[in-house]
């Protein structure tokens, strides 16, 4: 089974790949397009077409998953007649819409590399399996969040200027540029933060609001992907209150940009099958075990640890978990009334029904 997904995820990627090389310049992310090596990447994809057509060739002579790896080396076979490594790139314009599919790819292989990684060395529940029940459901939610990226940007910025944009003062703005890199980055952190505990609050204490927030809380086993598991709206919605502040405060876009790759690892590893001995430290930060219970169904977790990043949050305004428990014993919405699958999950809330 592992061989054959592997095989499978491996000729989706290559596949997709060749694509990409085909239109750079409508599915790759301009801003990633100045960094990449095109001579690595053809290797890359080379190396990967080989792996992916040598695993599902032998599974398919051994007869292991015949119609899972028959798939995948139907994905290389179409990968390679596309011209696969060698497809030629010319000049192309940089300013058309793009749906950032270098992206996502990129970012499938690293999470599932570095996080899949973690939860085997260091499991909260060892007898886990990767590919548990309803991953295919989390996988579809990651798959279009990241082929929306650029969509949603483009609706973000919209928004952020259009109800923030009269906040902007550049005075404070230069104020604020003037402190030093680490205690601007922890500033930018905890604005965020404060701004992501009362919109998460909300999300859970508004019943319209939670009828979007539950399909986030129906994931029933928590992994690194479990955190993709999102509304289109919440997603939109989240992110404009979340980052409107930080423009108004003009936070340095060296700052900016810190503060993206630690909103990104955190919002993946905090919902990853992960246990540590965090110490003192738990009580600062948000970690997987202090996240874990934001998302169980016990009594003593509902509506508690709201914070993304500074777990003293919590603690201040009093929403943090108090139990004897070490662990969570249940996950999910209480009475598992909302539906599995991608397309169900958004049209969830639209339907009258229970908040």
């Amino acid at each position: 089974m592992v061989t054959g997904v592997l095989a499978l995820t491996l000729g989706i990627l290559c596949f997709l790949g060749v694509v990409a090389f085909h239109f750079p310049e409508y599915l790759t992310t301009p801003q990633l397009r100045k960094q990449y090596s095109v001579d690595l990447l053809r290797q890359i994809l080379f190396f990967s077409l080989i792996i992916a057509g040598g695993l599902s060739i032998a599974n398919i002579l051994f007869r292991r998953r015949r119609n899972l790896n028959i798939a995948a080396l139907c994905l290389v076979l179409a990968a390679v007649a596309l011209g696969g490594s060698e497809v030629p790139v010319g000049d192309f314009p940089d300013n058309t819409p793009y749906i950032g599919l270098d992206w996502f790819i990129l970012d499938l292989l690293g999470s599932t590399l570095i996080f899949v990684l973690i939860e085997k060395i260091f499991p909260l529940y060892k007898g886990q399996a990767i590919f548990r029940k309803e991953w295919q459901t989390d996988f579809v939610h990651f798959v279009v969040n990241h082929f929306l990226v650029g969509l949603v940007l483009l609706i973000v910025n919209f928004l952020i200027h259009r109800v923030f944009g009269w906040m902007v003062r550049g005075e404070l703005q230069q104020a604020v540029q003037a402190i030093n890199f680490i205690p601007q980055l922890l500033l930018c952190i905890l604005v965020a933060d404060l701004m992501q505990y009362w919109t998460h609050r909300a999300y859970h204490e508004v019943p319209f609001l939670w009828r979007f927030h539950a399909i986030h809380h129906s994931a029933k086993t928590m992994d690194w992907i479990a955190g993709s598991r999102m509304h289109v709206f919440e997603l939109v919605l989240t992110r404009v209150l979340v980052l409107g502040p930080l423009y108004v405060l003009g936070f340095e876009k060296s700052v900016m940009d810190a503060y993206i790759i630690v909103v990104g690892f955190q919002a993946v590893f905090n919902h990853a099958n992960v246990h540590l001995p965090w110490g003192p430290l738990k009580y600062l930060v948000v970690t997987p075990d202090f996240h874990h219970w934001h998302h169980s169904s016990d009594d003593a977790a509902i509506d508690r640890n709201y914070a993304a990043h500074f777990a003293f949050l919590d603690y201040f305004f009093g929403t943090a978990v108090k139990t004897d428990k070490t662990f969570p014993e249940k996950y999910g919405v209480v009475g598992d009334y909302v539906p599995d699958g991608f397309v169900k999950q958004q049209l969830f809330p639209l339907k009258p029904g229970r908040d």
